[in-house]
């Protein structure tokens, strides 16, 4: 039985999307093809959990644990905007633009993060830190060329991109494709009803 690659993630809205591509055309144009693998627009996403490779037997068992777990949070709003990279600007392997922390997207990751342990998925080693990634770099790279990414973006300033209302959260499925990924999306539940 083939394994599905699979993540648990919040959409992101085509005009945001759309903004964050308007706003980084000089950053796309500066780095180009070569150095940087861009995600296309429509695969811009909030990452809140990755599971990797299941059976496809285990999908309905994660859809009712977000079913559960999306019941026990209210829809809420997140802000996004700004520019970074992981691990850092010098050391540039992800571009991302930043999602400012609110409780309620912590809250939510949290408690997924947590039912998924309780599934048996293994816990994320790294602290959640919101982000929407843009492009990775490809490797290896030479020390000239992750000096140009890091002064490109040391010259790129992206401001606050919009906000948007998260009352839904989503199973996608990965599948790596040369021209790279493609994803399906398998399952929508909505958030629990807003508090009175």
């Amino acid at each position: 039985m083939p394994l599905l690659r699979v993540f648990i993630a919040v959409e992101i809205p085509l005009s945001i999307r759309q903004a964050i591509y308007d706003q980084t055309v000089s950053l796309r144009l500066t780095l180009g093809q070569e150095l940087v693998r861009w995600v296309p627009i429509e695969n811009v996403h909030l990452t809140l959990k990755f599971i990797g490779e299941i059976s496809s037997s285990n999908v309905a068992l994660l859809c009712d644990m977000l079913s559960t777990e999306a019941q026990a949070h209210p829809p809420f709003s997140i802000e996004i905007g700004g520019l970074g990279a992981f691990p850092n600007a010098r050391q540039a392997r992800v571009i991302w633009i930043g999602i400012h922390p609110s409780p309620a997207l912590t809250s939510l990751q949290r408690g997924i993060e947590a039912a998924a342990v309780r599934l048996g998925y293994e816990a994320d080693a790294r602290p959640f830190s919101p982000h929407l990634t843009i492009s990775r770099i490809r490797q290896p790279i030479s020390i000239a060329d992750q000096q140009k990414i890091r002064t490109a973006l040391e010259k790129t300033t992206i401001g606050r991109l919009g906000t948007t209302n998260v009352t839904a959260i989503h199973l996608f499925k990965s599948d790596l494709k040369p021209s790279g990924a493609e994803y399906t999306r398998l399952f929508s539940t909505p958030l629990g009803s807003p508090t009175p």
